[in-house]
């Protein structure tokens, strides 16, 4: 069984939900994870990785490679090289921005 099937199945059990209905929440093709759960395909497209790791606020790097799961680690490290010195206050604001371009990014699709 594909590796990253395995986690998005321990992340459903974890969340009492089963992969069937994770698929129809997301939209996403159930033949898509039977493909990767088969080992007949190797991943996921960017997108459905990206919804499933939302879904379950892990890392897009966590369902494809493993290790950790913790995603404000990972942004922590991306933004300041680790988290050391990284105040609740600095990472909150970022949130904050990161929010503000999305919504922006929606209301221009809505728009065009």
């Amino acid at each position: 069984m594909n590796a990253m099937y395995e986690r998005i199945e321990e992340l459903c059990r974890e969340n009492n939900i089963s992969v069937t209905q994770l698929c129809r929440e997301l939209s996403i093709t159930r033949s898509c994870l039977s493909e990767l759960s088969k080992g007949r395909s190797e991943s996921l497209s960017a997108k459905n990785t990206s919804k499933i790791a939302e879904r379950f606020g892990v890392s897009v790097k966590y369902l494809t490679e493993g290790g950790s799961r913790d995603l404000d680690e990972e942004l922590k490290f991306a933004l300041w090289g680790g988290s050391e010195g990284v105040t609740d206050e600095m990472f909150e604001e970022v949130r904050q921005y990161a929010r503000m371009v999305k919504l922006r990014e929606e209301n221009k699709k809505k728009e065009g």
